[in-house]
């Protein structure tokens, strides 16, 4: 039987973004740290992030984080 088909999505609040790299941190609702890269955030379709900011993120099959997003927008 294949596994279910979904995508894994989580909130966490903006700890660092880089403008340059298009990279960050962001920590989890339990304190965990969760990286990202330019890859994730250029899926997201966002221009900027800012410290404090609440996103919704999308990992991988591997863990790895794909997708940033506001957690009012839709479409995933």
């Amino acid at each position: 039987m294949a596994a279910p088909r979904y995508r894994a999505v989580v909130q966490g609040t903006v700890a660092q973004f880089d403008p340059g790299t298009r990279a960050g941190v962001l920590l989890l609702d339990d304190g965990t740290r969760c990286e990202f890269g330019a890859a994730a955030f250029s899926a997201s379709g966002l221009r900027l992030l800012r410290l404090g900011q609440r996103v919704q993120i999308v990992h991988g099959p591997d863990g790895e984080v794909v997708r940033i997003s506001l957690p009012t927008m839709r479409g995933w």
